[in-house]
């Protein structure tokens, strides 16, 4: 089985340009960008997808949404508007089984989206 890449950008053995970090949680822009910002919040540690998430998982849902909140707030996002995805499984268009939040902004998005 081969390494997990968002594991190998948190473990610092995959390049990526880090927007936000927090002892829990990783930020970095999207190397296929979908919009003029697009930067990937990740768990530090793997959970494959939003289906995998535990009970005990809250805190760490909280800490995601956080540093959303901060990609979006340092990006000049916030005052007119940015979208959250995350993608759940192949008919979704996920690609990577870690699971991620997409971070779109910087210019107006059509819906539906896909």
């Amino acid at each position: 089985m081969s390494a997990c890449l968002f594991c190998e950008i948190v473990a610092r053995r995959a390049p990526a340009q880090i927007c936000a970090e927090d002892d829990e949680t990783l930020a970095f822009a999207d190397l296929a960008p979908q919009a003029p910002v697009h930067v990937l919040v990740v768990p530090k540690r793997h959970i494959e997808h939003f289906g995998t998430l535990q009970p005990q998982d809250g805190e760490l849902l909280g800490r995601l949404a956080q540093t959303v909140q901060l990609v979006a707030g340092q990006a000049g996002l916030a005052p007119r508007g940015y979208r959250v995805v995350c993608n759940v499984g192949s008919d979704a268009g996920n690609s990577v089984p870690h699971l991620h939040l997409h971070v779109l902004g910087g210019r107006r998005l059509a819906w539906p989206p896909g």
